[in-house]
């Protein structure tokens, strides 16, 4: 019988964003409360990331990030926490955090690649938006591109494909990797929205590896269906990846406040399809998503699709 490892430590809640922030810990507990009362419960592995060895996990974001950078983080969480920008929140806790983070995010592609089987990164804080030099938009560190850059130091592991159907443009990601020819990246997001920057369709990358797919605000299920099959399948079957990293941000849904996508939870049960037609050993890592109800749902509906 299949099985699907879920990444998760209560560890991840101690990144304290404040009161009335969207990014907050609830929208773990309301997942993985969602997860552990499925029907299907029994076929999920839970296991912690590997305990955080700063030096060992510093090594890998360092390949990705500047150093002034990762200074910035750890001096305001030293220092008692504070805002890197007027989203982004660093609490006492959160560099330790947003380290154990990137160890799932990397423990995930082991999953994947040891065992052959799919794999959900239930962590935060999210990573999409941070650049090499800069954390925004609720990020501290590009968990994903972290990933990717992981996963080609692995045997056989030549191509890396990333998928981010969060509902805003992972500027971050795309600026990490445009340069990187064993990278390749997608983006569906609302245009315009948030960062407000880029996801143009016309910026492909360096090596024609960017493929942004801009929808409009009002934007269905229909409308998604018909650019994954027109053009996220071509596009990753073209490039053909040896894992494929999937930036889940849940944030499309119509119920999220911080959008105007209008997709319904039970519709990551077909965009899973479009996933499992690119690899049967998916890595989903959590980004957005901040209707509790909503997001919970979501990420039933892609786990239960991938034990179909």
């Amino acid at each position: 019988m299949s099985k699907i490892s879920v990444i998760y430590s209560s560890e991840f809640l101690e990144h304290d964003t404040g009161y009335g922030h969207p990014e907050k810990a609830k929208r773990l507990t309301a997942i993985a409360k969602a997860l552990q009362e499925a029907e299907w419960s029994d076929r999920l592995e839970w296991h912690f990331p590997t305990p955080c060895q700063e030096r060992k996990v510093l090594s890998h974001i360092q390949k990705i990030h500047t150093p002034e950078h990762i200074e910035r983080v750890k001096k305001v969480a030293l220092e008692g926490g504070g805002h890197l920008d007027a989203d982004t929140v660093i609490s006492a806790k959160s560099y330790e955090v947003a380290l154990l983070a990137v160890s799932a995010w990397l423990d995930g592609v082991d999953r994947v690649l040891n065992y052959q089987q799919p794999t959900f990164v239930l962590a935060r804080p999210p990573g999409h938006h941070a650049t090499r030099n800069r954390a925004m938009g609720f990020c501290l560190f590009s968990n994903a591109a972290i990933a990717a850059e992981y996963a080609l130091t692995k045997p056989r592991i030549e191509r890396v494909g990333i998928l981010d159907w969060d509902v805003h443009h992972g500027n971050g990601t795309e600026a990490i990797v445009q340069d990187n020819s064993h990278i390749a990246y997608c983006s569906l997001h609302q245009h315009p929205c948030y960062p407000g920057t880029g996801g143009n369709k016309n910026q492909r990358g360096k090596y024609n590896n960017i493929l942004n797919l801009p929808l409009v605000e009002g934007s269905n299920i229909a409308d998604y269906q018909l650019i994954f099959e027109e053009e996220v399948i071509p596009f990753f079957k073209n490039f053909s990846p040896d894992i494929l990293i999937v930036s889940a941000g849940y944030d499309a849904n119509q119920d999220d406040p911080l959008a105007g996508i209008s997709l319904q939870p039970q519709d990551y049960s077909l965009l899973t399809k479009y996933v499992l037609q690119i690899t049967n050993f998916p890595l989903f890592g959590l980004e957005g998503g901040y209707a509790l109800g909503a997001l919970a749902k979501s990420v039933v509906a892609t786990l239960r699709t991938c034990l179909s």
